[in-house]
């Protein structure tokens, strides 16, 4: 019917039928099933999880059952600003590969695949290649609750992902490039079975899991973010905060369009995406941050990798902190949700 259309010496010439033009709402927050108003305490999980919208920093929630992480990550997903129309085009063309129905929306995408997932399930693969869980998350959120009872070749895979935004599915007949830039909010409980009523979180985690999630996986993730038990009458004395999920979109749209300025020559859009050497060209730091950096390096025996995601997280709450220069007190908060080793 295309060349019908095109070439009018054919004996079924014939003119296409306008269709109509395709309407597409931008600009549109996604409300969700929670909001932040929904979640009563956690203060310090919602602030994290409003850094991590503002700069796409990856992160990992830890704390008993019942605690609210998955509400967390439910909120997170209000957080996020809607889709560029470019984005919008790519998850809507991925969506169409995949065989998945509906029409281009500026939500980002959500996906929460099972801890019984199949490795080919969440990268991808097959004979003939096909996107998994994390393509289906580009531009979105990939939430892995039970992060640690993923088959732990899947959570391996993941590091190509999370480091080059990119899945690569090599087979017989070739290779298949797939596009995989998410935000990985992943959840846990610090250990198995029943609560034994301990704070220390970070140790009762490495005494369940060992060996489970490997260091190069835990490197890769920017926010560390306890979500401990709330007693009832705290809960019970809290009012909700009206309006609280506004003001963090607010704060995260004048951050992201800080970032973006910021970048528009580097061909990023967000901090987390920062390299060592886009650090150097785009952030300077005065003599006290240097010197606090160091510090820290040296006491908390930072890798190269944890040193420059301590820089990333620092200019965010910078950018929220609509602050043009890296403070000691923008340093010091994100050392707050320094992976715990």
């Amino acid at each position: 019917s295309v060349l019908a259309h095109l070439d009018g010496s054919r004996p079924d010439h014939a003119k296409l039928t306008p269709q109509p033009i395709t309407i597409i709402d931008e600009n549109i927050w996604n409300d969700g099933s929670v909001v932040l108003e929904d979640i009563k305490g956690q203060e310090s999980a919602k602030r994290a999880l409003t850094i991590a919208a503002a700069g796409r920093h990856n992160i990992l929630l830890v704390g008993p059952p019942g605690t609210g992480k998955t509400m967390l990550a439910r909120a997170f997903q209000g957080l996020l600003p809607p889709l560029s129309r470019e984005d919008m085009l790519a998850v809507t063309a991925i969506n169409s590969l995949c065989g998945h129905e509906g029409g281009i929306t500026s939500t980002p995408p959500f996906r929460t695949p099972h801890h019984t997932a199949s490795h080919t399930a969440l990268v991808g693969g097959g004979a003939n290649p096909k996107p998994g869980e994390v393509t289906l998350a580009h531009k979105g959120v990939l939430f892995m609750d039970e992060f640690p009872e993923f088959d732990r070749r899947s959570l391996d895979a993941l590091r190509q992902p999370l480091e080059d935004r990119v899945v690569s599915i090599s087979r017989i007949q070739g290779t298949a490039l797939f596009p995989a830039d998410f935000i990985l909010v992943a959840a846990m409980n610090p250990y198995r079975g029943a609560e034994d009523g301990t704070v220390n979180l970070a140790r009762a985690m490495r005494e369940t899991y060992k060996g489970k999630i490997s260091g190069p996986i835990l490197d890769r993730i920017d926010l560390w973010i306890e979500v401990p038990h709330i007693d009832y009458e705290t809960l019970a004395n809290l009012k909700r905060s009206e309006g609280e999920t506004s003001r963090a979109r607010k704060a995260i749209s004048i951050a992201r369009q800080t970032q973006a300025a910021r970048f528009r020559e580097r061909g990023i859009a967000t901090n987390a995406e920062m390299t060592s050497r886009d650090i150097d060209h785009t952030i300077t730091l005065s003599p006290e941050v240097s010197d606090l950096l160091k510090l820290s390096s040296t006491k908390l025996n930072l890798s190269p990798r944890s040193y420059h995601r301590l820089i990333k997280v620092a200019r965010t709450i910078a950018d929220l902190d609509e602050s043009t220069e890296l403070e000691t007190k923008h340093v010091l908060e994100a050392l707050q949700y320094r992976i715990q080793n």
